[in-house]
């Protein structure tokens, strides 16, 4: 799979802001796609196409019903406005937080998408900060936006990509940027870099990771 890996991110706008009760943090990516606001949307939320560029999922995806992605996250649908935003809380591994996906159109062929995801600042947050919930994100960003330029499926090959050192290279840089984000958010820039320098090496499998991006 021939990727423009920095194009690709620098695609994506990252913010991180840190909750005034200090409670929680919310971490937000936005990424503008050539493709009517109506197509983006039906990608998003059509349980038949979100596995063609996301994961399986299954469940009734409408306000006030539940979701399971398989072998991740599930949970409830709060809101939905099509073609605009819905929101939806994360239940995963005994934590729950919410994510709010909003489109807004630039054009007939052009929609902004934003995603905000707010997590409580805990354990986890301390050690990885932001990147460990920013790449995973970012990486689905990215299989949408295959998906979208081509009109088919994310490549079979993806799940060998996820290996390769392209991947190592999109995650590296995913990872900076998000640490800049959080010192961004008045976060000391040292502890940003190293929190985002443990993420990476989370990801990759490899503790030097960090120090190499």
């Amino acid at each position: 799979m021939d990727i423009d890996i920095q194009r690709r991110i620098d695609a994506v706008d990252r913010s991180v802001e840190l909750g005034g009760s200090g409670d929680d943090a919310a971490i937000t990516l936005t990424q503008d796609y050539e493709a009517p606001i109506a197509d983006l949307w039906d990608a998003c939320t059509n349980a038949e196409r979100i596995p063609r560029w996301f994961m399986p999922v299954t469940g009734d995806l409408r306000e006030g019903g539940t979701y399971q992605l398989e072998g991740n996250a599930g949970g409830r649908v709060l809101s939905c406005e099509p073609p605009h935003s819905f929101r939806v809380t994360w239940e995963y591994g005994g934590e729950s937080s919410e994510v709010e996906v909003r489109l807004t159109a630039l054009s007939d062929e052009r929609t902004r998408f934003a995603l905000t995801h707010v997590a409580p600042l805990n354990d986890h947050w301390a050690q990885y900060g932001p990147g460990a919930t920013g790449i995973g994100w970012e990486m689905g960003l990215l299989g949408l936006a295959l998906h979208l330029s081509s009109g088919a499926d994310v490549p079979p090959e993806a799940t060998e990509w996820a290996a390769s050192s392209e991947a190592r290279r999109f995650t590296e840089l995913s990872g900076r940027r998000w640490g800049e984000a959080h010192a961004a958010a008045g976060v000391d820039p040292e502890e940003a870099e190293a929190a985002a320098g443990r993420t990476v090496a989370a990801y990759t499998a490899d503790p030097e990771a960090g120090s190499e991006a």
